[in-house]
């Protein structure tokens, strides 16, 4: 099993447009051969910086999701909206 970590910086007023993007972006996920669950944290000490938590049976099954072309256009469209790429940290 694989936890990834997805890291964003958002201003507080942009968050629900945000959300509404990772909404979209969650239901996807939903019906990926692999997918456990997922979780969206805003953090509390630091204004405007979120991260999703993001389980998988295998890095495999991770990375065929980051080959997704469905995913890879929702994704483009967060990283235009946030200004800058998305980070993402893979752990096991």
């Amino acid at each position: 099993m694989v936890k990834v970590f997805i890291r964003r910086r958002v201003l507080d007023q942009d968050i629900p447009e945000l959300m509404e993007l990772l909404k979209k972006l969650r239901s996807l996920t939903l019906n990926q051969p692999g997918y456990i669950s997922g979780e969206t944290l805003k953090r509390l000490d630091q204004p405007g910086s979120c991260v999703v938590i993001s389980i998988w049976t295998s890095k495999e099954d991770w990375d065929n999701w980051l080959k997704n072309e469905e995913r890879a256009a929702v994704q483009a469209e967060i990283d235009r909206f946030l200004g800058t790429e998305t980070q993402y940290e893979v752990y096991g």
